[in-house]
């Protein structure tokens, strides 16, 4: 298996929107395509069962 030790990006399409989708050693971001701001998501809070909360959690403190 191939350690993930540099950040590794890929563009996917979702529906009519295109996304970049960056993986590295911390996490994964996902924004779309030509934007800075993304939602991001730890390792960390994907294995421990809190990707919800954590992902609903940064989704309200962008929205203000």
């Amino acid at each position: 298996m191939t350690p993930l030790d540099k950040p590794l990006k890929r563009e996917v399409t979702v529906g009519d929107a295109t996304y970049t989708l960056a993986l590295d050693p911390n996490g994964l971001k996902l924004t779309e395509k030509g934007h800075r701001r993304g939602v991001e998501l730890l390792w960390k809070d994907l294995v421990s069962g809190d990707a919800a909360l954590a992902t609903a959690l940064q989704a309200s403190l962008e929205a203000k």
